[in-house]
């Protein structure tokens, strides 16, 4: 797992938060998930960052959950939620952050990866990069935290064209619906993430943590609801669930069973 995720610090004030597992498209293995919070407040500790990205290697963003790993991680519902404490940690991580975080987005940013994008402040995606929330193609539900974050995102129609369909969305239709909030071609994006950096150590980090604050105060919601989480652990013991996976890793359409 070593250096799998990692914090790599700029002479501009500034960090990238690595996905460093490009050889299986920045795939997120459980202890990836379980690595991010410890990065998130390694930068947090650090006086010199005020501004974190976050970045996967390799021109991907992130693919999503390690899928060799579902067998076991997802084997039963009890399974399934334990590994789910982790994901919504790494989420939380980001969120609550008092540090700016800003994704930097290029190729495919899907189920998990696209999870982490919307947990930053901003997202900045290249021309070509592509995004999809995608557990109704597995028979799977996407919890009550992701789902919020999705729809401060892109607003509730939006975010059911995205949940109920699991289809992609390309990058110029990620920007119209709000999915990201700038679009840029690739030779840009360091020239923008440089920019952002200088205007953001520049300003007060007093009136930034504080405004992050407010903002958090404002967005409400309740994401741990008991309901929610007894709808997300059920599916992974589901007859859909079942057939999704076995699908996907047969590479078929599903035929799932329930009616």
């Amino acid at each position: 797992m070593e250096n799998l995720i990692l914090l790599q610090r700029h002479a501009n004030h500034s960090a990238t938060l690595w996905i460093n597992r490009p050889d299986k498209r920045n795939a997120l293995t459980v202890a990836m998930w379980a690595a991010l919070p410890a990065c998130v407040a390694e930068a947090v500790a650090d006086p010199d960052i005020k501004l974190l990205f976050l970045r996967g290697a390799g021109g991907v963003f992130a693919a999503g959950a390690d899928i060799a790993e579902m067998p076991e991680v997802y084997a039963t519902s009890e399974a399934a939620l334990k590994n789910d404490e982790k994901i919504q940690g790494a989420m939380k991580a980001l969120e609550d952050c008092p540090k700016p975080v800003i994704a930097l987005i290029e190729g495919p940013c899907v189920g998990g990866g696209c999870g982490l994008a919307l947990a930053c402040d901003l997202r900045i995606g290249v021309m070509g990069s592509r995004y999809g929330v995608t557990p109704a193609k597995l028979g799977l539900v996407y919890g009550a935290g992701d789902t919020r974050r999705l729809i401060q995102a892109v607003g509730l129609s939006k975010a059911k064209d995205i949940l109920f369909t699991g289809r992609l969305l390309d990058s110029a239709e990620a920007l119209s619906s709000g999915l990201i909030d700038r679009l840029v071609k690739a030779e840009e994006l360091a020239e923008v993430a440089s920019d952002y950096a200088a205007k953001i150590s520049a300003a007060s980090v007093y009136s930034i943590r504080a405004q992050k604050q407010i903002l958090a105060m404002l967005r409400g919601g309740c994401d741990d609801a008991e309901a929610s989480r007894a709808l997300f652990g059920a599916s992974f013991s589901g007859a859909d669930f079942k057939e999704g996976f076995a699908a996907f890793m047969e590479k078929r359409p599903a035929q799932f069973p329930v009616r």
